[in-house]
């Protein structure tokens, strides 16, 4: 038997560490535990919880992946974590209960059709994601081993995940009628094959997590802020409905003109300008009164 090697990997957030082992530890499934309880059906993750700076442990493919609590930095720990991983699994130590993995739970995948007949949005029976997440091309789903699989069709120009729903926007050469039910099968089999559809830090990689997200907000002039919050409680919901999302990009006093971005669904849909004169620009004119004249949209 090999001798299994463990290396160590820094990521965006500082308080998560990825320990790489050079041999795969689980078979396409993902686990993820926040404390020894949780871990009852993995040893390993039940034998690293009685550290006591571990916080949350998350394992899958070849590495595990731990967030520690601020009582320590990983810089005086990480390498003894590191031989504990090494030793407990070169002494055959077990990662995850092969009796108690993941079994394949029944996925179902509806097709709805959006406003915009260049996208539709695939429901799932269960959340998938815990932020949202847009890819325009494959290059940047490198967070994303689902998105990146989706790109695999050459029909596919981006993707957009958010809750429990995947928006597909198709290139022009092909049709819905050809292609939807192909798509839906491939999702409902990744998805309900357990496979990674975001990895573990993705929402800290591209700063879509609510920490980064009140950093800015607290950044924003006070009307801003008044904008954020109408778009967050009257547009959001309505929007994410037809597949999409809209998203605050600034705004100028001295013209009073709003700038938002529209994803999803929303980005290049023919109704969008319609959207945005009739319902946003007059709901953000009638709201706040003297303070907005305009709304612009930019595709995302």
């Amino acid at each position: 038997m090999n001798k299994i090697n463990v290396s160590i990997h820094e990521t965006s957030n500082p308080s998560i560490l990825k320990f790489e082992t050079s041999s795969f530890l689980t078979k396409y499934e993902s686990f993820e535990f926040n404390n020894i309880d949780d871990a009852k059906n993995s040893p390993l993750a039940q034998q690293l919880f009685y550290l006591p700076f571990v916080k949350k442990i998350y394992i899958s493919g070849n590495f595990i992946a731990i967030e520690r609590y601020d009582i320590v930095k990983w810089e005086d720990v990480q390498n003894e974590v590191s031989t504990q991983i090494e030793d407990y699994l070169n002494t055959g130590g077990i990662v995850v209960d092969p009796s108690s993995e993941k079994k394949k739970t029944p996925i179902t995948i509806y097709a709805e059709s959006t406003p915009n007949p260049s996208v539709i949005k695939f429901v799932a029976n269960k959340n998938l994601v815990s932020s949202m997440f847009e890819f325009s091309s494959v290059e940047e789903a490198t967070v994303s081993p689902f998105a990146t699989a989706l790109f695999n069709f050459t029909f596919v120009k981006s993707v957009f995940l958010d809750e429990n729903y995947i928006s597909v926007t198709k290139h022009d050469v092909a049709d819905w009628n050809d292609i939807t039910m192909e798509l839906r099968e491939f999702i409902r089999s990744y998805i309900e094959n357990g496979k990674e559809l975001v990895i573990v830090n993705a929402s800290e990689i591209t700063k879509n997590n609510e920490a980064s997200k009140e950093e800015v907000f607290e950044a924003l002039d006070d009307i801003s802020k008044e904008i954020v919050n109408i778009l967050e409680e009257y547009v959001k919901p309505a929007v994410a409905s037809d597949g999409g999302n809209i998203q605050f990009e600034s705004y100028d006093a001295n013209s009073k003109t709003v700038k938002v971005i529209l994803q999803g669904a929303c980005s290049g849909c023919p109704s969008s300008t319609f959207t945005l004169k009739n319902g946003i620009e007059n709901m953000l004119k009638e709201m706040l009164k003297g303070k907005v004249e305009t709304v612009e949209a930019i595709n995302g």
